[in-house]
């Protein structure tokens, strides 16, 4: 990456100045360990960026590589996050309430620099230093500084860099020349793990232990791993009638360790005419979404603090900023049209198996006003619009897979084994038999869905009518293209008629944990929701709020589907993993309710067939449907699937419009004919 002499020297003189800092006396007490202790976090991010400028980097030992590693991540792991300044709680209590959020962000974005400097990226580093030194100005003297006067410094660092950090977040996402991950996956050598540190990003033995597991397996596991992942997205592109040759990038997505796979990958996808863009997931404020991980990967040193810090856009998200940053993405995207234009959609790669996360709620932790909840929709809704005009919603398409890492217990080679397993089912069969439960909803005006024993699910979905059941369907046949692994028949519900309770005692979505989760539908939208998880009903409400509803007031239902990969199930219950599970996977264990957009959004009006030849016609709802009216109104830039295990139900029944009634599973069984032999792996439960 090549920067000017004025870029260059700009950074030297901030590091110059930040090195002089943990010898002054010049800001309060109160403070002063504060600034001394970020001062040498940025010293050490200097030496780093020194290191690999000289390329002396490859000179040091793993061992050394490994210990840099911990050194960079340590105050934020579990163990020292009670005494860090990144810790709201922790920053609160030292620096007092006016400050302590505001210093505790400051210190959170300087965090931000580990990524820059691996990337030798002294235009952020730069801009990073910058904003630390005119906060640190501000506390040299005896006088404090007006709370509001460090808030503004914040917030015109967010607003003046949102025309570098937002535009260049774009790009990366279009342009296959930015090129820092795909050159490490295809050049590095992949036996020896000090490649993983050349990321940048924290490493475990999970990522360690992944790329060992990959380097035991045969070479055509590894083929047929990379196969089923590029395959699936290039079917999804046939099966939707969609045009890969008009293409020219495939954004890759997944967790480091599984490099040995990705470069295949990357050779596949080569022969269909598509270059990868391999984007880091996102570390700065002004580019990242709450605590998710959208991009490439390490592992998470602390989800606390991730958590901790999943609204700290809350203290300064206003609407000239919403609308400044929508200028920025719509100037970007038209600058660079053409790559937008090529672009095919995202490859994504999953991990699950890590340790379950409950989080704690922090007082001190920053939090939306419900003004600023209503921004944060309003910027997702307009974000959303921009991407589909440049990249088109019926021109793209995606594929997600999914594989356990070792933290998922001591058999972790047993079930990857069962997972690759599981990811190449014979698709022939379940089509075979999916088409059976298919035939018999088409039948139906509505599903009722009855949970067993403490299930409270008692939820009617109402579905769409068929004008000419020769040729058209409601539910499309899903069989292992962008979804994979094979295992379930879905459907885009009629809202008016859809109401009841859905209930499950405990499910893992987005990486949290709910606790007896129970969602009330009227008409087809969320009138109501609970979870025991916390004390106060109001801070449960806040939870769900805030992480399924995504600060919406209420979401439709968007899917209804039947999972049918009993095999999935049972190794899950064997194996005691079935929180570990991945939705992607999880999904197909049961029955599932999607709220927020439906499975088709931005892309309703494309024509799909199920393999028999019939077309999928419920791809809509009375909500999508507004999109030809007012975009706007049409969608929630979220769809959270939410299954219910087959031991939790009673029963499924499709009831036609004569009242007759079809039963498709009892007491946790498929007993349609045609559809036993998705019992058959319940043979093998481990009593």
């Amino acid at each position: 990456m090549e920067f000017t002499e004025e870029i260059k020297e700009r950074y030297d003189l901030t590091v110059e100045r930040i090195s002089q800092i943990p010898a002054e006396e010049s800001a309060g007490e109160q403070f002063r360990d504060y600034f001394t202790q970020v001062s040498r976090f940025i010293l050490k991010i200097d030496e780093i960026y020194r290191l690999l400028n000289r390329q002396e980097w490859e000179t040091l030992s793993l061992a050394q590589k490994k210990a840099v590693n911990q050194e960079l991540y340590e105050d934020i792991l579990e163990s020292n996050y009670e005494k860090s300044y990144a810790n709201p709680s922790v920053a609160v209590q030292k620096l007092g309430p006016s400050y302590g959020q505001l210093l505790c962000f400051l210190y959170t974005e300087i965090r931000s620099e580990i990524p820059y400097a691996f990337e030798e990226n002294i235009e952020y580093l730069s801009i990073c230093n910058e904003l630390f030194l005119e906060i640190y100005t501000c506390f040299e003297g005896d006088d404090k500084p007006l709370k509001k006067t460090v808030k503004d410094i914040l917030y015109w660092y967010v607003s003046d860099y949102c025309d570098v950090f937002q535009a260049d977040r774009v790009l990366e996402q279009i342009d296959p020349m930015c090129t820092f991950a795909t050159d490490i996956i295809l050049n590095a050598d992949l036996d020896d793990d000090a490649y993983l540190y050349r990321f940048g990003e924290y490493i475990t033995e999970n990522e360690l232990g992944t790329a060992a597991h990959l380097r035991s397996l045969p070479q055509e596991t590894l083929q047929k791993m990379a196969d089923v992942y590029t395959e699936g997205y290039r079917i999804g592109f046939v099966n939707t009638g969609k045009d890969l040759s008009k293409k020219s990038t495939v954004n890759i997505r997944y967790s480091l360790g599984f490099e040995k796979v990705i470069r295949l990958a990357i050779e596949n996808f080569k022969k269909m005419g598509l270059a990868p863009t391999i984007y880091r997931a996102a570390s700065s404020v002004i580019t990242k979404r709450e605590q998710y991980k959208i991009g490439y990967c390490g592992a998470i040193a602390n989800k606390q603090y991730e958590y901790d810090h999943r609204s700290d856009q809350g203290l300064f998200l206003d609407k000239k900023l919403v609308e400044r940053k929508l200028e920025v993405t719509k100037n970007t995207f038209e600058q660079y049209r053409e790559l937008a234009a090529g672009f095919a959609g995202p490859a994504v790669m999953e991990i699950f198996g890590e340790r379950p996360f409950v989080p704690a709620n922090k007082t001190e932790a920053v939090s939306l006003t419900d003004a600023q909840k209503e921004l944060s929709v309003l910027y997702d809704n307009k974000s959303g619009q921009l991407t589909n005009q440049y990249i088109k919603g019926e021109e793209r398409s995606f594929t997600i897979v999914a594989y356990p890492v070792p933290e998922i217990g001591e058999k972790y080679g047993e079930i990857f084994d069962e997972v690759i397993r599981i990811n190449t089912l014979d698709a022939k069969v379940y089509e075979k038999v999916q088409q059976t439960l298919i035939d018999a909803l088409d039948q139906g005006e509505y599903v009722h869905i009855l949970g067993k024993d403490d299930n409270k699910t008692n939820l009617k979905v109402q579905l769409r009518p068929l004008s000419n059941p020769e040729k058209e369907t409601k539910f499309e046949n899903c069989v292992a293209d962008v979804n994979i692994p094979v295992g379930e028949a879905f459907t885009s519900p009629v809202l008016e008629g859809t109401d009841g309770i859905l209930f499950v005692s405990r499910v893992y979505l987005n990486e949290l944990q709910y606790q007896n989760l129970k969602i009330t539908f009227q008409d087809g939208k969320i009138t109501d929701y609970s979870c025991t998880n916390f004390d106060t009903e109001q801070q449960n409400r806040d939870y769900i709020r805030d992480n399924i509803l995504h600060s919406h007031e209420t979401l439709p239902i968007g899917e209804f589907a039947i999972g049918t990969n009993t095999t999935a199930y049972v190794t899950a219950k064997n194996y005691g993993i079935e929180e570990k599970m991945p939705i992607l996977i999880a999904e197909k264990m049961g029955p599932h309710f999607a709220v927020g957009d439906t499975c088709y959004s931005w892309s309703e009006d494309i024509r799909v067939y199920n393999p028999n030849g019939k077309e999928i016609i419920a791809k809509d709802n009375s909500i999508s449907s507004l999109r030809k009216e007012d975009v706007s109104k049409a969608y929630f830039g979220c769809h959270t699937d939410i299954t219910i295990p087959y031991e939790e139900l009673e029963s499924i029944c499709v009831v036609t419009k004569e009242g007759k009634d079809i039963i498709l599973l009892k007491d946790g069984r498929f007993v349609l004919n045609g559809t036993e032999i998705l019992n058959k792996p319940f043979d093998e439960l481990i009593k």
